[in-house]
């Protein structure tokens, strides 16, 4: 029988193939303390889909507490995640619980684990075996009651052939995995989500009804989405505050979803007589890059590394490397 998303969970959108096969299995390992591991790509829905699995859980009257792994230098991450104790290191100045422990009884949600150090890996792996940790600095074991659900958009198998992830931690993991397609790849699920967002979005902001004409769904139809559902709902905010017409045309769209091309920039490179120092040239650029990368996010520096296809912290070294600030 077809599960709707009605019957399932109303906050997720969804009647593609793809999504009744991930509904269908929220609905059988909700209510159990199975570890979850959720890939897909940036913007799929992977920390919604963890939230309603701990809404349907008999632990959804406790915490459900998130942590991004990639967004996180490891020594604060460490912190984060197991609490520290006072004088554990410089500015630890009283004793400080971890995620841990804040969602006692609850559940933890690891996002982008694919970004965890090795050190803490191996941590993380001793609380899904043994449940239970110390704080940093602490000698003394704390028990642990949380489910842990875990979500990257690597290929953790990929990582562990490279040596980049644990191969026992891995196969902790991946006890029940849930794979989110792309939005490309799920394209019957874009007119529900479109009228969904302009729904809710114009009921939020106080504005009429406002409808899509059909050749600018077709536009919306033939647009690759690589944000995902999140490039969805973000354009469809811009079109409810800038529309007013009440009509969405294939006009008001952006040129990269009406398929209109911008010529490429192209950086300014010239080579002298007497040479050019490699290394400077490379740097330069380098600088340049993280520049407009920031200015484009408005110095949002998750969506900046994002942009880049970099960590957060590898921006954050850079940044502060080369003295980046908003008023170079």
């Amino acid at each position: 029988m077809k599960i709707t998303q009605h019957e399932v969970f109303q906050e997720i959108i969804g009647e593609s193939e793809s999504m009744q096969r991930v509904f269908d299995i929220v609905e059988r390992i909700a209510d159990s303390d199975t570890t979850i591991m959720i890939n897909g790509e940036t913007g799929t829905g992977k920390g919604m889909i963890a939230k309603a699995i701990h809404r349907r859980s008999y632990r959804r009257d406790n915490p459900f507490v998130q942590i991004n792994c990639g967004a996180i230098t490891e020594s604060l991450l460490e912190s984060e995640l197991f609490g520290h104790v006072k004088g554990a290191f410089t500015g630890a100045i009283s004793d400080k619980p971890g995620k841990f422990e804040q969602a006692r009884g609850g559940t933890v949600f690891l996002d982008e684990i694919g970004d965890m150090s090795p050190d803490l890996q191996v941590k993380v792996l001793r609380v899904l075996e043994e449940n239970e940790f110390e704080r940093v600095g602490g000698a003394q074991t704390i028990r642990a009651d949380v489910r842990i659900i875990a979500a990257t958009h690597r290929d953790l198998e990929e990582e562990v052939q490279k040596g980049n992830f644990r191969e026992d931690l891995f196969y902790r993991l991946y006890v029940i995995p849930i794979a989110l397609s792309p939005l490309k790849h799920r394209k019957s699920d874009i007119p529900l989500l479109v009228s969904y967002f302009l729904e809710n979005i114009s009921r939020a902001k106080g504005r009429e009804s406002i409808k899509i004409l059909p050749e600018t769904m077709a536009q919306l139809l033939n647009h690759s989405w690589p944000g995902n559902v999140r490039e969805l709902k973000n354009l469809m905010e811009r079109l409810v505050v800038l529309n007013e017409s009440g009509d969405i045309r294939p006009s008001d769209l952006p040129d990269r979803i009406r398929g209109v091309s911008r010529p490429a920039a192209q950086p300014h490179l010239e080579i002298y007589a007497e040479g050019v120092d490699f290394n400077t040239a490379v740097t330069e650029y380098e600088k340049e890059l993280i520049l407009r990368a920031l200015e484009k996010t408005k110095w949002v520096k998750n969506k900046a590394a994002e942009l880049l296809q970099i960590k957060r912290t590898t921006l954050v070294e850079k940044i502060k490397r080369y003295g980046i600030d908003k008023k170079k």
